[in-house]
């Protein structure tokens, strides 16, 4: 079986995620079968029928029989993922906790619950339960402890310059020339995923050329949103109609031309050379015995010494990050963000002095204030 990326593999997903090989993907995205249990037709209150998920992929003998199903194609998807890839699942209430519970027991390790909310959902036309006005996410890294991918400035940027929460208002059904149909005119899939909801999955958690592998392919959504953000992605589906819907979906798409400094949106700070706060005192930017302060409060001070520790006013010895650790009652600090420098009559932050020496070094010939 060939691997090569931007291809549909039609195949069940526990074969074909068997025969790859291991660490290869950056990102999954996985819609597997929720697992409906709808026992009977449903009727809305003029009794016309309502087009439910009925498709014989979504039916399971029982729940045992869900779970082993679950349980394989998580592993053989855990197998696939590199140390420093994420996942992603989405269900319903029927199948999201099973999957979750299975995750953990696989030693994925939960990063995020989202809920994607719905701001049109389907009524409960029996008005015996509340009315289902979302889905569940599952975010989880491949182990506790791991680095995984996280483009937090870009998803506070979508979000008007704020922290993205976990609840995601976007739109429940894809629409228009986006829901693909049949040559009759009717949904072509059943439980279709809006182009928004994926495109924030991968611009969140990967990055332009990583592998983004989609084990229940569908209609093709994951392939549709990675090729249009230059990401290489992987299909598979073992119903041959959606393999060719799929297909002449993505083929359809036309990505803006591919400059790295337009799709890269990671932090450029994560992506910069790592300078050592002792290259600053080696280099002169900083001297032994400079005094720093935290967050501009005077009172709160640290001497730089000869040996790039400092030594607070309390007399705590440390690098600037634990000096800062020790200073917040051991929450987290960045010490580059904390520490500041009184020059020139106001408080410059010790970050402003890293960046003049990667300025520095990179053009030597710069000059900078």
């Amino acid at each position: 079986m060939s691997w090569q990326p931007n291809r549909v593999i039609t195949n069940d997903c526990i074969s074909a995620l068997r025969s790859m090989p291991p660490q290869t993907v950056d990102l999954i995205f996985a819609d597997p079968p929720y697992n409906l249990q709808l026992q009977n037709v449903l009727h809305r209150p003029d009794m016309t029928k309502v087009n439910a998920v009925t498709d014989s992929w979504d039916q399971f003998s029982s729940f045992a029989d869900y779970d082993e199903f679950t349980h394989s194609w998580l592993s053989a998807c855990k197998r696939v993922l590199k140390p420093t890839g994420s996942m992603w699942v989405i269900g319903s209430y029927h199948n999201i906790f099973r999957v979750g519970k299975i995750m953990q027991d696989l030693g994925y390790w939960i990063l995020n619950d989202v809920l994607w909310i719905k701001t049109n959902p389907m009524p409960n036309f029996r008005g015996v339960r509340f009315t289902n006005a979302h889905e569940t996410l599952i975010w989880a890294s491949s182990g506790q402890g791991s680095r995984y991918t996280f483009n937090h400035r870009a998803m506070k940027d979508l979000n008007a310059g704020k922290q993205m929460r976990s609840d995601w208002w976007i739109l429940p059904l894809a629409k228009g020339t986006e829901r693909v149909r049949d040559k009759n005119g009717k949904r072509a899939h059943s439980t279709q995923k809006p182009e928004a909801l994926l495109y924030r999955v991968i611009l969140a958690c990967s990055n332009p050329g990583d592998l983004v592998l989609d084990p229940f392919f569908g209609s093709g959504t994951t392939g549709v949103v990675a090729k249009l953000l230059h990401r290489n992605w992987i299909g598979i589906e073992r119903e041959e109609k959606y393999v060719r819907l799929a297909q002449a979906r993505i083929d359809a798409v036309t990505p803006g031309r591919f400059e790295k400094t337009s799709f890269d949106v990671r932090n450029k700070k994560k992506t910069a050379p790592r300078i050592p706060f002792s290259a600053l005192l080696e280099s002169g930017h900083l001297k032994p015995g400079q005094i720093l302060y935290f967050r501009k409060d005077k009172q709160l001070k640290a001497t730089i010494k000869p040996d790039s520790r400092l030594i607070t006013v309390d007399g705590f010895e440390g690098s600037i990050h634990s000096a800062g650790v020790h200073l917040m009652n051991g929450a987290p600090c960045n010490g580059w963000e904390h520490w500041y420098l009184y020059e020139r009559g106001r408080m410059v932050p010790l970050d402003d002095f890293r960046k003049r020496y990667r300025i520095e070094t990179t053009n030597p010939n710069s000059q900078t204030v």
